[in-house]
């Protein structure tokens, strides 16, 4: 199916910075939320993974994915005085992918079925990818196991566990309901305030699209590639991998300049696009 969704660059750009802001600043009140425990059973906010996927679904998916991804980078990691190296590549096309991947899943954004499967799809495909690199990196040995207190000490239970554990808490209160409110809401309210139209089945990937040979293919090769840079993070070969002298002492302050700056960043865009829909509706009287 041919694709007439077009944007012009600034609007693309608009969609990435808007996705990489907001996100990055979703990133920093996870880290300020803490974890509660019932016994072994940990049970904390993975992520606000409803804010990539909504953007994706309403959006360009491929501009709201990658910004995203980066924000978590941008504020998550190097505004906090660290970096992983190799490991933060794989995180960054774990996480691209999957919400690309749901963002293109859905031809009506009016129907909530098809936004709760793209959204579950989602938080599933990244959480899977991750299941699978950490699972790998034991058995091949780069990596050392540590088993939770009254859990198999079985690598593929602990992190089979942790992976419904995200699914369905995450998954469904982060991602899930947020999305299935969100997206029919503001579908058609948000798109003229980037000066664009609504997405319409015309403009979607139909099911048999998602399914080409050359998506599944490069699927494929990304989730590969995520692979061996996780593998590499373990390795000598992570030189790029750095933390700050000052990060350790300071890691609250950082997180509140990150959290700052995060904020100032998505209340400019959003009050800029207010008074550009503010002045086009003026115009228009």
């Amino acid at each position: 199916m041919k694709n007439n969704f077009k944007l012009t660059q600034s609007q693309k750009m608009m969609v990435f910075i808007l996705s990489m802001s907001l996100y990055g600043l979703s990133n920093m009140i996870t880290e300020l939320v803490p974890s509660v425990y019932l016994g072994p059973v940990e049970f904390s906010i993975e992520y606000f993974a409803f804010i990539p996927l909504t953007l994706c679904i309403l959006f360009n998916p491929l501009y709201a994915a990658l910004g995203a991804s980066l924000g978590e980078v941008v504020f998550g990691e190097l505004m906090l005085g660290q970096f992983g190296g190799f490991g933060e590549l794989e995180k960054f096309i774990s996480f691209s992918l999957a919400m690309y991947i749901a963002g293109i899943m859905v031809t009506d954004p009016k129907n909530k079925r098809q936004v709760g499967i793209a959204a579950m799809s989602g938080v599933i495909i990244h959480q899977l990818i991750s299941m699978m690199v950490d699972i790998t990196k034991v058995w091949i040995g780069v990596d050392d196991f540590e088993a939770l207190p009254g859990l198999a000490e079985s690598v593929v239970v602990v992190e089979g566990f942790s992976f419904l554990n995200d699914v369905f808490f995450s998954g469904i209160l982060f991602a899930l309901l947020p999305t299935l409110y969100l997206v029919p809401r503001l579908y058609g309210k948000i798109e003229p305030l980037l000066g664009m139209k609504p997405r319409t089945r015309e403009d979607a990937w139909s099911i048999r699209g998602i399914l080409h040979p050359k998506l599944v293919i490069m699927a494929v090769i990304l989730a590969f590639s995520a692979f061996g840079f996780e593998f590499l993070s373990e390795t000598d070969f992570n030189i790029f991998e750095w933390e700050a002298s000052f990060a350790e002492d300071s890691e609250s302050m950082l997180t509140w300049i990150s959290l700052g700056i995060a904020g100032i960043i998505s209340a400019s865009i959003v009050y800029a696009l207010l008074s550009r829909s503010k002045k086009g509706r003026k115009n228009a009287a």
